[in-house]
């Protein structure tokens, strides 16, 4: 019996995170919806390009294959277009083989309130306002960063990589590194709190959902000789030992574990993205982000200290990422 939306693992996209629309993005921006509208009709019956969270999309909905009987694994589509324009996004989906079935077409209003209506672990989306203004009121969501990277068809599994100060879990210790600017000082105080978990961050439930699945493969390959799991999780932290204990002691309190866990102490993240080549990589931090894109999709997670003139000062609407890349 498949299960309710409520047991699933949900993960909400906006239509342009998912293919590319910059071409009828831009038509949106300068022109208007009428003419959006138009232009969308025009082409309905032609395909949209994949986009920079397709490579994870369907990889997350072959789990349903892996799983037929419970269907666990839901994609949602939130969007500002209207229905009748959303109709190409349907039939991309099905070109692409995509089974994305539900969803809401919004005319022009912000979709990220209904994060909670359809149980999404996170929304992602390449329009920042809606990001903006979902973490301000407390909703997980991630802005998706241009990327060339082309997906490989013949790869199924699915890998991902998450930073963990400010996504994973909170960001308590990049307060405490922020406020003071030094390094020791941010060692002596994860140590002193190695024991005490970190409280969750806007991305633990997707990491956690997802890590269900990664436990389920483990165990299908321990009883299955041969048998290649479809999941793998990492974590790619800033953080060296032994500043790594608590990290350890956060995951275990959430009954997770990661397949692969880098403690990189101030290397370049992107040295691991590269080898690793994750699907999706969530990061707070666009000094970590804006070289790992070059290789790998990535998404920015504009949450708490490291973020907090974007979060408090810049108002909804202005393309704040574009300047500071400008």
């Amino acid at each position: 019996m498949p299960y309710p939306i409520d047991k699933k693992l949900v993960v909400a996209v906006t239509s342009r995170a998912v293919f590319d629309m910059e071409e009828a993005n831009a038509i949106f921006d300068n022109e208007g919806t009428e003419q959006f509208r138009a232009y969308q009709l025009a082409r309905i019956d032609l395909p949209l390009a994949p986009g920079v969270a397709f490579p994870f999309i369907r990889r997350l909905l072959r789990l349903n294959e892996l799983y037929p009987d419970q269907q666990p694994v839901e994609v949602i589509v939130l969007s500002r277009s209207d229905p009748a324009s959303g109709r190409r996004f349907y039939r991309s989906c099905k070109h692409h083989g995509l089974d994305i079935t539900r969803g809401a077409f919004l005319s022009g209003k912000s979709p990220y309130p209904y994060i909670r209506s359809f149980n999404a672990s996170i929304l992602l989306s390449a329009h920042e306002s809606d990001v903006i203004s979902a973490l301000r009121a407390g909703l997980p969501a991630g802005l998706v960063l241009p990327s060339k990277v082309v997906d490989d068809s013949a790869d199924h599994e699915l890998r991902i990589a998450f930073d963990f100060d400010g996504v994973l879990a909170d960001d308590e210790a990049e307060a405490v590194y922020r406020n003071s600017m030094d390094l020791d000082l941010f060692t002596q105080y994860e140590v002193e709190k190695s024991a005490k978990p970190h409280n969750p961050g806007p991305c633990k439930d997707l990491f956690t959902k997802i890590g269900f699945f990664q436990k389920l493969e483990a165990k299908r390959a321990r009883e299955q000789p041969g048998y290649e799991p479809a999941v793998r999780i990492a974590i790619v932290t800033a953080r060296n030992a032994p500043a790594n204990e608590r990290v350890v002691t956060t995951l275990e309190s959430w009954g997770m574990s990661a397949t692969e866990t880098f403690f990189m102490g101030g290397i370049e993240k992107k040295r691991v993205l590269e080898v690793l080549k994750p699907h999706i990589f969530f990061d707070d931090q666009l000094t970590h982000l804006e070289p790992a894109a070059e290789t790998v999709p990535s998404i920015f997670v504009p949450f708490g200290i490291a973020n907090v003139d974007l979060l408090e000062n810049v108002p909804p609407g202005g393309e704040y990422v574009a300047k500071l890349k400008a």
